[in-house]
């Protein structure tokens, strides 16, 4: 036992310092509020925390939020995990941070995960559950549909298998093409945000995000109690 435990540490010892460094480079903890710590130990705020590192990479004029806790009209709030905000429309990330081999298909409600020794999990429709985060960006912002697309990431440790999506606004990929996806978009769709609208609007959402530990819990309640 006190061989592993000191293997465990040599490692960190070697992997967590140029993990920090890149962090401490990245936007990412002024944007969500969370430490290297509480971003490495938290494997769904991790994932979020790499998709932003590669959605940074486009450039500051591209605005990024994370964490978005936006206020419905039944008076509860939608969490939204990222939020890229750009000439070419608002571009809204849903992160899963998982692993092992994920079935899919934009109609059906639930999706399964199988992970080895067979064991399986079903998890609620990610397109459906970003469509109504983009439902509630679209009546907040009183913008049409045509400005929002939907992604949904997941790691580089899960293969996509019988993924079915069909709506053009919509793709479902691995996080290590993120980026090369996102900037296809980006050059083939049309403009149709200026400078000012941009930043109107990231002022206006940045309301919603650094969200306080009220809010939170709320939110985690209204959830629970749907359930």
């Amino acid at each position: 036992m006190g061989v592993l435990i000191f293997i465990i540490l040599l490692a960190a010892m070697v992997i967590i310092p140029p993990q920090q460094g890149h962090f401490k480079s990245s936007g990412y903890k002024d944007a969500s509020g969370h430490s290297f710590f509480e971003t490495v130990t938290d494997r769904g705020r991790n994932g979020e925390y790499l998709t932003y590192s590669y959605l940074e990479r486009f450039g500051e004029e591209h605005k990024l939020l994370t964490n978005v806790y936006l206020p419905k009209e039944d008076g509860t709030t939608t969490e939204i995990d990222l939020i890229m905000i750009t000439a070419t429309g608002i571009y809204v990330f849903e992160s899963k941070n998982y692993s092992g081999w994920i079935f899919g298909d934009e109609n059906t409600k639930f999706w399964t995960q199988s992970l080895k020794g067979g064991k399986k999990y079903r998890f609620y429709n990610p397109i459906w559950q970003n469509k109504k985060h983009i439902s509630a960006l679209r009546k907040h912002l009183k913008l049409g549909n045509d400005v929002f697309r939907s992604y949904i990431i997941f790691s580089e440790r899960c293969e996509l298998k019988k993924m079915f999506v069909h709506s053009p606004e919509v793709k479902v990929m691995n996080r290590n093409v993120l980026f090369r996806e996102v900037e296809d978009d980006m050059t083939y769709l049309p403009d149709r945000l200026s400078v000012l609208e941009i930043n109107q609007i990231y002022s206006e959402l940045s309301r919603y995000a650094l969200a306080d530990a009220a809010t939170k819990q709320a939110h985690i309640d209204a959830m629970t109690w749907r359930k």
